[in-house]
């Protein structure tokens, strides 16, 4: 009985072990995501000032709120309700 015991903690403990080198491993894939994401979204601002600068009567692209015409503050007021 203690034997079994003694086997089914090894197994726990293995498979805890593995689990924390999986974790770990995706925190650093997510981190590299984030920075290339970021690092994209940067080059993407300075290639959309660079066009701005070349042709200046391009429209702002659709998914920006100047071009949407939406407020981009939201007091928290209206948020509690």
């Amino acid at each position: 009985m203690l034997t079994l015991q003694w086997l089914i903690t090894g197994a726990a403990v293995i498979v805890a072990v593995t689990a924390l080198i999986k974790a770990r491993r995706l925190s650093k894939r997510l981190e590299r995501l984030t920075e290339s994401y970021w690092e994209l979204r940067y080059e993407q601002g300075q290639l959309r000032v660079r066009v701005n600068r070349l042709d200046p009567d391009v429209p702002p692209a659709p998914d920006t709120p100047a071009a949407t015409g939406v407020t981009a503050f939201v007091p928290l007021s209206s948020l509690k309700r």
